[in-house]
């Protein structure tokens, strides 16, 4: 079963849960403030990938940076 990401339009807390696809945008009330003006986000993820002897990691969905400890993006890409 997925894992999707929410936010609540009241106050703005992020929260997940597990549903199935078919659930995915059905109503979910905000665990804090139990409003039910939520919606479903894009999800943040990093992946990870061997090049020559290291491990390189890029976060995706949102800041390409993130993963990485560089003072700007042309030093992680």
């Amino acid at each position: 079963m997925p894992l999707y990401e929410y936010v609540c339009d009241d106050c703005q807390m992020r929260f997940e849960a597990l549903r199935s696809f078919s659930q995915a945008d059905d109503l979910l009330p905000c665990p804090r403030c139990q409003s039910e003006r939520t919606k479903r986000t894009i999800s943040r993820f990093v992946a990870f990938s061997k090049t020559s002897g290291e491990t390189a990691g890029r976060s995706l969905g949102g800041n390409p940076c993130a993963a990485c400890s560089a003072d700007s993006c042309a030093t992680c890409r």
